[in-house]
Formats: structure tokens, sequence, C-alpha cells
């Protein structure tokens, strides 16, 4: 059953992507309360009101349940336990097991692998004999993250073709959390696809954005991909699947890296709408904002389709200073968060530039 215009939809966390959640909600007649401890936050600026508590806070939590006929969320950090106390009392979507799977790395790549959906080789690494234990399994090379709480690279150490001994202090540098290491991978490029399901299963997944990351932050995604029509489809049949698997309601964000032969390992997966998705606000006639709030008030699910080419930039720290530029140019679609200081690697906005497709 779908919510009636006028309904409540709660979201939690209050950036840059519950800003973007609160305008296609609002365009579908609907109101937003969102949760967040920054006061004036980016979602907040276009919302109908905010809590302002942390996102753990037990009254706060029951304000919010109160207040809404269905709750989601922008980001994968938010307590798991703060989303089940939600879901005893209001639909909460994405379900409580998709933040379970995602704010694990170690849980989210046995996950993938056993729905069969292949990953680059990990393992779990929680103090320096088990870093130079793994190492050695990699010859020496290797990517060590932090299992939890790791985003726009953060949270990541590089290891290159080193001798498999004297690694002491590194986890200790690393904060002495539960880390994992991950085997480099040659692949040819990195993609993701954007995907939705909705309460009754139907599943529509957008065309794959080819991606390019600096300094771990998403710079930019582009339309089409060049990669082979097979590839395309893999990457949407996988993203079917784990939307099935987790039962999950909403959109979700999944990274994959292309290898040589066409061939597909997923990377990472965001229970939630995805930065490198940002571009179907100008090139589809559903965005991904818009596909979600359908999703998660139990409306029909728009086309995934798109009309136009493109490229989506990030615009991050002094990028800013390209605004005027950026608007004085035809067929782009600029996007601003909202944010008052602008800091380096901080995304203050972003811009898609569009061509229609014959």
């Amino acid at each position: 059953m779908s919510l009636a215009p006028g309904s409540t939809i709660g979201i939690i966390g209050g950036g840059q992507l519950g800003r973007m959640l609160a305008m296609a909600a609002a365009r579908l007649g609907y109101s937003i309360v969102v949760l967040e401890p920054q006061a004036d936050c980016p979602a907040a600026q276009v919302a109908n009101w905010q809590i302002v508590a942390a996102y753990d806070d037990p009254a706060a939590l029951a304000e919010l349940a109160a207040a809404s006929a269905v709750v989601t969320y922008e980001f994968e950090n938010i307590p798991v336990a703060a989303a089940q106390m939600l879901a005893a009392t209001v639909p909460v979507y994405p379900p409580a097991r998709a933040l379970e799977v995602a704010q694990d790395r170690v849980a989210e790549k046995s996950f993938l692998n056993g729905i069969g959906i292949p990953t680059a080789e990990f393992c779990p690494v929680d103090n320096d004999d088990q870093l130079t234990e793994a190492l050695k399994k990699f010859n020496g090379s290797g990517v060590l993250k932090t299992r939890r709480m790791g985003y726009d690279g953060k949270g990541q150490r590089v290891f290159r073709n080193m001798e498999t001994a004297g690694f002491a202090g590194i986890c200790e540098a690393m904060g002495n959390v539960p880390l994992i290491l991950e085997s480099l991978v040659a692949f040819e490029r990195e993609i993701s696809v954007i995907a939705a399901r909705g309460p009754d299963g139907a599943v529509a997944a957008y065309d794959p954005a080819e991606n390019i990351h600096r300094e771990g932050i998403l710079r930019s995604s582009t339309l089409p991909a060049g990669i082979r029509l097979e590839t395309a489809a893999a990457a949407q049949t996988a993203a079917g699947k784990i939307l099935t698997a987790l039962d999950y309601v909403g959109v979700i964000g999944v990274e994959f890296f292309v290898l040589a032969d066409g061939s597909l390992l997923a990377n990472e997966l965001a229970p939630r709408v995805h930065n490198s998705g940002h571009w179907t606000e100008a090139a589809c006639v559903v965005s991904q904002f818009e596909q979600h709030i359908r999703a998660v008030a139990g409306l029909p699910l728009g086309s995934p389709a798109r009309h136009s080419d493109c490229v989506m930039e990030n615009l991050i720290g002094d990028d800013m200073r390209q605004v005027p530029a950026l608007l004085a140019e035809p067929d782009l679609m600029l996007h601003l968060y909202g944010k008052a200081e602008t800091r380096p690697g901080r995304k203050m906005g972003h811009f898609t530039r569009i061509r229609r497709r014959n």
C-alpha cells in the first residue's frame, strides 16, 4: 500500500543526500522530518522540520517514529540498533540487515561471495602478525582498510610489492580497530550501478556509470561507460541479486572493478542513494532520489532509462570558484548543497553536462 500525499517521511542524516531526497519527496507531495545533530544542516534547509539530536538518542528516535509514516536514511553508518528500534514501530527502508552488511567490509564481502558475486580476495586483520601473514598471501601487496566507518579514501593504506615482514606498529597507527587487507586488483576501469527495489519485489537498474576517483574521492561519473553490453548487463543483474537477497526496499549503489576480459569484481555496496548516481538528476526523467522515495513510499518505480549521455563532476573544496563559469554553459545542470564552509576535500556540490542522444 502506498503512502498518501501529505504523509511524512523521516530521514536520518542531514547531508546533501538527505537534502536531495527531501527535494524529491516534496515534488511527490510528501513532508520531510530530518534527524540530524547539526542544526541548519543541508537537508534541514529544504525539509519541513528537523529534530536536532544524535542518531541513537532514544527520545529523538521515538519522536521521529511518531512523526513518520516511513523512515529512511541517507548514509550507512547510523547505528544498526537505532534502525532496529525504529522498525519496531514504523517501517524502516532499507532494512537494518542492509546496514549490518554494509557497515563491516568483511561481512560485506562474505555476503557478496555467499550469493555468488566475486570480490577481491581478502583477509581479516586484527594485529601486526595477522597483517604480515595476509601480505605473504598476497605477495606483499594489498589495500589495508578499516572494516568500519571508512569513506572517501579515509582509513586506508596501500602496500605494493613490499617485503612481507617488519610491519610493527601499523595496526596501532590505523587506530587499533578491526581491519581488512584486500588484494590489489588489476582492473581496467571502475563502474557503479544504481538500482532500486520496491516493496513488491520490482527492480529497476540504471545504466552503469564509469567513475574516476582521485585521492579516494569520486571526481566524475560518465555515461555511457566504456564497457561491453554484456558487462553492463552483468553488473545490473548482480545489483538486482543483491537487492533480492537483502529483501531490500529503496535505492542501492554497487561499485565494481572491470577486468581486462570484461568480467567484474564487486568492490563495495552502499545501502542508499549514491554520489555516482547524481547524474540521474539531469539525464533521466526519474532521478535516483525520486526513485528512492517512490520505493520507500510504495509507489510504482519509474523508468531508469536515460534520455542523454552525460558527465557528472563533483565540486570539491575550492572547485566552487568554477561556479560562475559553469552557470554560463549551456546543457549543464548545477546543484549546490547549501554548505556554508568550504574546506579541502569537502563535497560542496556537483554539476552534470548532458549531450542529447539521437
